[in-house]
């Protein structure tokens, strides 16, 4: 969750739909989840729990823990991402894991050491897709498009309307509950650690498909 000044007007209406999520779809038996805040750095404000009571704890929490207050103001969603991907999905077994990042945000970067492609590349390789939300005022809402597409998410702006917000969560839920793994061995198939683009085509039946921009070669 973007905590910086740009966001300060959609904070309620960000939480009131992360909190959704976490009451009406996370399945307990099964999901694990945990809550990131961040503005120039980032605080990991609630470690991974089944629990939807802590998780909304922890996203109604207005306060930043003591040490957690930026050195410098602006935001820095690509260094949250790059640190959220290695610490938190960098130690499970991606390969048997439907990761996805919750981002709330208006899309401006101006304090990230990582880039944009630096962002995608380590979701790519935790095999993690984002889903953003963002303010119909977003004027940066571009770099959000790049973050979701690449990485096999979507990007969604909150109107304020309920049912639109219902329609998004089942958008996600869907996305994540009926997912495809198509595997395929290329005739040139080098173990070098590579990235390789794919493109996906599909009959005129299947109206819309959402796939991440390509995968990573085998090292070994």
């Amino acid at each position: 969750m973007d905590a910086s000044e740009s966001m300060f007007v959609t904070r309620s209406a960000d939480r009131a739909i992360a909190i959704r999520y976490m009451q009406q779809l996370l399945r307990q038996q099964t999901d694990q989840a945990f809550v990131v805040n961040f503005q120039s750095l980032s605080t990991l404000s609630q470690p991974w729990t089944s629990s939807p009571n802590a998780l909304t704890a922890a996203i109604r929490d207005r306060n930043i823990p003591a040490g957690s207050k930026p050195h410098i103001p602006g935001t820095a969603i690509f260094d949250t991402l790059y640190r959220t991907c290695l610490n938190q999905f960098g130690q499970i077994d991606n390969a048997a894991s439907g990761n996805f990042i919750l981002l709330f945000s208006d899309g401006s970067d101006n304090a990230s050491h990582a880039s944009l492609q630096q962002a995608v590349d380590i979701c790519q390789h935790t095999n993690t897709a984002i889903y953003a939300f963002h303010p119909k005022f977003s004027t940066d809402s571009q770099t959000l498009t790049q973050l979701t597409t690449q990485t096999g998410g979507r990007a969604f702006y909150d109107d304020g309307s309920p049912e639109s917000i219902d329609n998004d969560l089942r958008a996600i839920e869907a996305d994540l509950r009926n997912q495809y793994r198509i595997i395929y061995r290329p005739q040139a198939m080098k173990h070098n650690g590579a990235f390789h683009h794919i493109e996906l085509k599909t009959p005129d039946r299947v109206d819309t498909l959402t796939i991440r921009s390509g995968y990573y070669a085998p090292t070994r």
